[in-house]
């Protein structure tokens, strides 16, 4: 293969989120779609006519095989994202993972030790950060433009109806919880990756509306940061109509709060000549949001994150988000959870 020659990707499990992996692939340049696998043979083999691919198997040992393959994206249940990694890790292909990477960090961490002992490259899903409004924010906190922080809170108050929770959503085994890990997993990383993690969470989680699933609906905590910042966390699936995530970060010299990828509020104590312009600038809606229903995302955040690898793979250069960094995310989860469950504050 030359360095110009596309690179070939498959995918492993057809649900929903793949078909976001597959339009991705299909928009990005130097990257092209060759086979599927679902261990329901029917399913892979519709997928693959969908989407205008030739190969389709219920074996992903069949898949993850094919010499003309070097990428790989999982997009299998979120506790079943594990094994059909580490094969094709064992293959050796660069992996894609949608989130959360895995629903434990020891499950998590074998994805990163086989993927790291191998020598590919680990990707996994956080699409948010590739947003505009999220990179202007990581930017300010970079800068030190808010000082100390006093403040960093995530909220993430979304409606799905019932007939979303079938099947493994809302499944301790196989989703690792409900509204926390699957729809708040995107906040958590936005939060942490502009706040840093707590070093302290303590959490309760209730089932309000969803009382037939195993997981919560419903969940808040509070946080303790290193150094002394506090900070909130709402989540839940159980609010109509759904509204904008919202992450809020509070300084001695500023304040931002961002709505999805939407900046709502940029407040600093000293202004920039560029603070005008970022108010005003428009919303990166080509992301999409999640607030009301599962399929109002769009494929865009899964281009830049996809193309990322790409270039990468092309370059050499580091991964935008890679395997350490999803597992933060993971990590604040299993937190939450386990504060909750035991009801008394838990250090991370």
């Amino acid at each position: 293969m030359t360095t110009t020659s596309p690179l070939g990707f498959g995918i492993i499990g057809t649900g929903m989120i793949a078909g976001y992996h597959a339009q991705a692939i299909s928009r990005t340049a130097g990257a092209r779609l060759v086979g599927v696998a679902d261990c329901v043979a029917t399913s892979a083999r519709s997928f693959a006519e969908k989407h205008g691919v030739k190969f389709a198997t219920a074996e992903v040992a069949t898949l993850v095989a094919r010499s003309d393959i070097q990428v790989i994206c999982i997009t299998t249940p979120s506790g079943a994202h594990l094994e059909p990694a580490l094969a094709a890790i064992a293959a050796g292909k660069h992996v894609i993972i949608e989130k959360p990477l895995e629903i434990t960090t020891a499950r998590a961490d074998r994805i990163i030790e086989a993927a790291a002992k191998a020598g590919v490259l680990l990707a996994p899903i956080f699409q948010s950060r590739f947003g505009a409004g999220a990179q202007r924010v990581k930017a300010a906190v970079a800068a030190g433009r808010l000082g100390r922080l006093v403040l960093a809170s995530a909220y993430v108050k979304w409606h799905r109806d019932a007939s979303y929770y079938t099947g493994w959503k809302g499944t301790l085994a196989i989703d690792g919880g409900g509204a926390v890990i699957n729809q708040s997993v995107h906040g958590l990383d936005l939060l942490q990756w502009f706040a840093g993690l707590p070093e302290e969470v303590f959490a309760c989680k209730t089932r309000r509306v969803h009382t037939g699933i195993e997981a919560e609906d419903t969940a808040c905590a509070v946080f303790r940061y290193p150094g002394g910042a506090l900070g909130g966390f709402e989540a839940t699936t159980a609010a109509w109509p759904g509204w904008a995530r919202r992450i809020e970060l509070c300084g001695e010299h500023g304040s931002i709060v961002l709505e999805d990828d939407h900046i709502a509020r940029w407040d600093f104590r000293t202004a920039h000549p560029e603070d005008a312009a970022i108010r005003t600038a428009a919303n990166d809606s080509a992301l999409g949001a999640g607030a009301g229903a599962a399929n109002t995302i769009s494929s865009e955040g899964h281009l830049r994150q996809i193309g990322d690898l790409v270039t990468t793979i092309r370059t050499g250069r580091p991964l935008a988000v890679d395997g350490r960094e999803a597992r933060k995310a993971v990590a604040l989860v299993n937190a939450i959870y386990a504060s909750a469950e035991r009801g008394v504050p838990v250090k991370l």
